[in-house]
């Protein structure tokens, strides 16, 4: 008898711990949903600074209509702090109107920020500037006061610019109109300085490129990615090259980012943020909601980027849930 209770014993003791041990099971994951950020935002650059995620998008509630930037701060990718007005057209002596598709990056505990503004043509006024900040929510002052680049060339509207630093050298892409020029970054940034064979701009246009270039390094293998398509359609994309080196040749490899009728449209404009110390690539981009026909209506998303065996990048799946909280250590 005495036996049989003890066998009960344990066998209830294994009940209570399976079932403690089945709650932890079932806790369920904090989700990002799409869209991450609330509101008319599009062309999101993210970048990790420290123990924070940032994102700086364009104002996206009618293109000419963009006269401000503001950002958004988080430490989980699931709750996000706006900071409103970091830069707007009362503080750029030179900027008017189409504030446009930041690029962000610190050095030297400053902050900088690139953008275009006007929506130029040969002989307007506008192009792409830099602001510098002491803090990442800024607000930011115009660097120098006058545009770094202005002119047309190589046929490259000045607007999507993003900077990359390769090992100390600061290169800047950039480029609407389907044409895309590379540039390099005087340490200021207060200036562009010439390539070592003089020239001041090299074209790395890939087939197909129409804006909204992205670079990024994995495995000594240079990652270029732009958007293909019309921004304010359906078809808008995302499609990508790889080389090894930061001037090309950039042969298009194909789509990996583009519209699920089911999720949304016009997925493209984006850029990749990596997890420090390990492999775990996020993609971030701007979709237009189901339904909705306004061109200008954009949201920003969130899906993983993964790659298979040989570096190529995997066709990221547009989805409702985005991704798992995920806090910096």
């Amino acid at each position: 008898m005495k036996t049989k209770w003890i066998l009960t014993a344990l066998i209830l003791a294994g009940s209570i711990a399976s079932c403690q041990s089945g709650k932890k099971a079932d806790t369920q994951t904090q989700l990002t949903g799409n869209p991450i950020i609330e509101g008319w935002y599009a062309d999101p650059e993210a970048i990790i600074y420290d123990d924070t995620y940032w994102i700086y998008p364009t104002s996206s509630n009618g293109a000419m209509k963009a006269t401000y930037f503001d950002c958004f701060s988080s430490k989980d990718l699931v709750n996000w702090e706006k900071h409103a007005c970091i830069l707007d057209t009362a503080t750029v002596s030179w900027a008017s109107k189409a504030l446009w598709a930041p690029a962000v990056l610190k050095k030297d505990n400053k902050y900088y920020f690139f953008f275009s503004a006007n929506d130029i043509h040969q002989g307007d006024v506008g192009g792409i500037g830099v602001a510098v900040s002491d803090r990442p929510e800024g607000p930011y002052k115009d660097l120098v006061g006058k545009p770094l680049i202005s002119d047309i060339v190589n046929g490259a509207q000045p607007i999507d610019q993003f900077v990359f630093n390769d090992n100390g050298n600061y290169y800047m892409y950039y480029g609407g109109w389907g044409h895309c020029n590379i540039v390099r970054l005087k340490d200021d940034f207060t200036q562009i300085i010439p390539f070592e064979d003089g020239t001041m701009y090299k074209e790395v246009t890939p087939e197909h490129y129409v804006e909204g270039p992205f670079v990024f390094k994995k495995n000594n293998k240079y990652y270029f990615m732009w958007s293909e398509g019309g921004w304010t359609g359906p078809d808008y994309s995302v499609a990508y090259a790889i080389s090894d080196s930061p001037f090309g040749p950039f042969e298009r490899i194909g789509k990996i980012l583009e519209q699920d009728p089911n999720i949304g449209t016009g997925a493209g404009h984006h850029s990749v943020i990596q997890i420090p110390g390990t492999e775990e690539y996020y993609i971030v981009y701007h979709r237009h909601p189901l339904n909705d026909k306004e061109g200008t209506h954009r949201n920003v998303c969130i899906d993983r980027m993964t790659f298979d065996e040989n570096g190529f990048i995997n066709p990221v799946k547009l989805t409702m849930e985005g991704v798992e909280a995920k806090p910096l250590k």
